[in-house]
């Protein structure tokens, strides 16, 4: 089959098309003919370095989590999805899933029915981004109606999911992005936007419950600053670059609390996403969408950081 292949750790230039052997589903998991895959940060990342904790080993090896696609084939004992079922999912995090290709397997539970109001692109363009900001939101820092959230890089692939989720949730939403963004924030429903461009933020932000911080401390401190912005017994959810025990130190000391984090497949968080995307609760961004072989260009125009919502490879019509 088709596929996006790396033999070496490195730049976009790593990546090239090339073929590999057509999976086949073990008992519990499905085969999903592939029609979109989604690029994100962890994916440049990996490329770079070999991905989370090294789990993808060393090159040959191929990217990406995201899928959107249609079943094509069952194995023994899944009983949840049928041949023919549109779903998306992110099979496998942090382990190699290969999602820049024609068709991944995986066990069937990584995967929901694919929202029935948008097509293969904007389907995967969602499962890793809305399920960090589900899984941040809803089962790490509970948040509840009427908290104050702030979301850092609100106008990331993250970021706008975070948004719109927190407001779901019933929170006051404020956001952290260039000032070009924040008509559109505010769209997707933030009630307060702050151009980090042109102020401190931990200076126009106080007593917040909970912050998703998707920029991390290599970029101007971004966590520590945070702290400020919390009230006490909030908590600080820090997603590129964990907490570590300088910040969890911190954080103690101003009676907060400071989370690392890492996504994990989730079918039945999905599910309930689709829905809420079904009822237009919850907009998809798609920034650009480039035929799979176009791989490369996809990572370089990601790693720029200048990105609103995602970038997608599109396999099959």
């Amino acid at each position: 089959m088709r596929a996006v292949v790396q033999d070496a750790l490195g730049g976009p230039e790593v990546l090239h098309p090339g073929r590999v052997a057509k999976p086949s589903p073990l008992p519990t998991e499905i085969q999903v003919e592939v029609h979109a895959a989604g690029v994100n940060p962890v994916d440049w990342k990996s490329r770079a370095d070999g991905g989370v904790a090294g789990l993808l080993g060393e090159p040959p090896f191929v990217l990406g989590w995201d899928v959107s696609g249609v079943v094509s084939e069952v194995g023994f004992g899944v009983h949840t999805l049928k041949v023919g079922d549109e779903v998306y999912g992110m099979p496998w995090f942090p382990r190699p899933a290969g999602a820049y290709a024609e068709y991944v397997t995986a066990p069937s539970r990584h995967f929901a029915l694919k929202p029935r109001s948008i097509d293969h692109d904007r389907a995967a363009a969602v499962p890793l981004a809305a399920l960090t900001a589900w899984q941040i939101l809803v089962d790490t820092a509970h948040v509840e109606k009427g908290q104050r959230v702030l979301v850092h890089a609100a106008a990331g692939g993250v970021g706008h999911f975070a948004v719109q989720i927190a407001k779901h949730l019933g929170a006051y939403v404020i956001g952290t992005a260039s000032a070009a963004k924040h008509d559109w924030l505010r769209a997707l429903g933030a009630d307060e936007v702050v151009d980090y461009t042109s102020v401190r933020f931990e200076d126009a932000v106080s007593d917040v419950d909970a912050v998703i911080d998707l920029v991390g401390d290599e970029v101007d401190a971004t966590s520590t600053r945070s702290l400020a912005t919390l009230r006490r017994g909030g908590i600080l959810v820090a997603v590129p670059s964990g907490a570590s025990p300088d910040l969890a130190e911190r954080a103690a000391a101003r009676g907060v609390r400071a989370n690392a984090f890492l996504v994990e497949p989730d079918g039945p968080a999905l599910a309930r996403i689709a829905e809420l995307i079904d009822l237009g609760a919850i907009r998809v961004e798609v920034a650009d969408v480039l035929p799979l072989d176009s791989a490369a260009e996809a990572h370089r125009r990601g790693e720029q950081g200048r990105t609103q919502g995602k970038i997608v490879l599109h396999v099959r019509d």
